[in-house]
């Protein structure tokens, strides 16, 4: 027959097993995050448009405004969950010294806040017609975008 302390001891490594595999549970249960996200690593605030295949065809969206001092790590989603096409398209402004970042892919954007579907006949449309630059995810599910000062090399 075990002693007292004996009995304690094994309840106690039992419950302290318990605990660590139920934690354990916990954080390999938490999926990995999806996402197209994009890091402003620049010192200026930046607003950034992207274009993408939708389900109903090319869609344009924008504008997410990135601000260097209020954005803890620079870093926003864009679309939430896994990526659906390999190709996605990006067009940013700085809006603290000039510039952009773009490309030669012509997608629609306005100066407002917008969601356009479809990437003919911006003009005639009434918006405006802009050079995105692409990125090539490669067909992974999740990809991160950082846009770097011109002087720092990067997108």
């Amino acid at each position: 027959m075990q002693s007292s302390g004996g009995f304690w001891r094994v309840v106690l490594t039992v419950a302290c097993l318990g605990l660590a595999a139920g934690l354990a549970g916990v954080f390999a249960a938490s999926p990995a995050r999806a996402d197209l996200r994009l890091c402003n690593k620049t010192d200026s605030k930046i607003s950034v448009a992207i274009g993408y295949k939708a389900e109903i065809g090319w869609r344009t969206e924008g504008w997410w405004n990135f601000d260097p001092r209020a954005d803890a790590n620079g870093c926003k989603v864009l679309l939430a969950g896994p990526l659906h096409s390999r190709f996605y398209y990006v067009y940013a402004i700085d809006i603290s010294n000039g510039g952009e970042w773009g490309g030669e892919a012509l997608l629609c954007t306005r100066q407002k806040e917008f969601t356009i579907d479809g990437i003919k006949d911006c003009i005639p449309r009434g918006y405006e017609q802009t050079g995105f630059f692409e990125v090539d995810t490669g067909e992974q599910e999740s990809w991160t975008i950082q846009l770097t000062d011109p002087q720092k090399g990067g997108s």
